[in-house]
């Protein structure tokens, strides 16, 4: 497995490192000097990491890294998209307004539901002044003659409908329900909103984890707590540090035991990218 996996990084590396070898000619021939000794020294740093991280102890691991935290952000009601402020790789603080839905609707229903709530008031005035008591004397009728005029008269349902009204005015305004970046978007601007539907996915940039898979013979080398190193294929000459934070209890039927750990932030790591694991030199 080593065998095979040196020769993909080596490879891997390789192609990472070809965009940065252009530049890095061109750099050259503008200074007057040699490109293609510029394209080895770029390609040997590339690799070197990678390679003496594997020769140092023999182990390494593919795996991906990826975010500890994905949130999908839904509506929670049926209304037209009227402002959408969201843009692949954003990054978005939490509690900040990235979209916005038409208000139009419950603006009628809320006007209509305070005309029955009003109808409804005077009936229950009516059924009180009905069993004997004047307009100024309403309140001095029992609570139970009141609770069940309330209940005959309408009035708690057209309450309860334009409380509920209101309450829903303010789902028409959604923020962001952690800070991250926006990572896949579903929706667009003047689409529907539907409950149950993803508006868009965010992810938590800021704590990351590596999953990668151990053959069932390594797995000795690791537990809880065990230290290891990461290097991208994006950034070869790059290791970064990580702590093993969960290990699955089942060896699947490859052999192989599923393992995670836990990685810091950094501006060149990011939710998808491949990545070389090997266990971290001892102190």
């Amino acid at each position: 497995m080593n065998k095979y996996l040196s020769l993909c990084i080596l490879l891997l590396a390789s192609a990472a490192c070809s965009n940065h070898s252009k530049e890095a000619d061109r750099s050259a021939e503008a200074a007057g000097t040699n490109p293609g000794d510029s394209v080895a020294n770029i390609k040997s740093a590339g690799t070197k990491s990678l390679q003496q991280a594997i020769n140092r102890d023999g182990f390494s691991s593919k795996g991906t890294i990826q975010a500890v935290t994905e949130v999908p952000v839904y509506s929670r009601i049926n209304e037209q998209i009227v402002a959408f402020n969201v843009e692949m790789g954003q990054r978005i603080k939490k509690g900040q307004v990235v979209v916005r839905l038409s208000q139009a609707a419950l603006h009628d229903q809320i006007v209509r539901c305070k005309a029955e709530l009003e109808h409804a008031e005077y009936q229950y005035q009516a059924i009180l002044m009905g069993q004997g008591y004047k307009r100024h004397e309403l309140e001095q009728a029992s609570d139970d003659i009141k609770r069940q005029a309330r209940i005959n008269s309408g009035y708690n349902t057209a309450k309860a409908s334009l409380q509920q009204l209101e309450h829903q005015l303010s789902y028409c305004t959604i923020a962001a329900p952690i800070s991250g970046a926006v990572s896949r978007i579903e929706a667009a601007l003047y689409g529907a909103a539907t409950p149950g539907t993803p508006l868009f996915y965010m992810v938590d940039t800021e704590h990351l984890k590596v999953c990668f898979d151990v053959l069932e013979s390594e797995f000795q080398n690791f537990q809880i707590g065990t230290k290891i190193q990461v290097v991208s294929i994006a950034y070869p000459s790059e290791s970064h540090s990580a702590v093993v934070t969960a290990i699955s209890p089942v060896i699947e039927k490859n052999g192989m035991v599923h393992l995670e750990a836990q990685l810091s932030p950094h501006p060149h790591l990011m939710p998808g990218m491949t990545a070389i694991v090997t266990l971290a030199k001892p102190s």
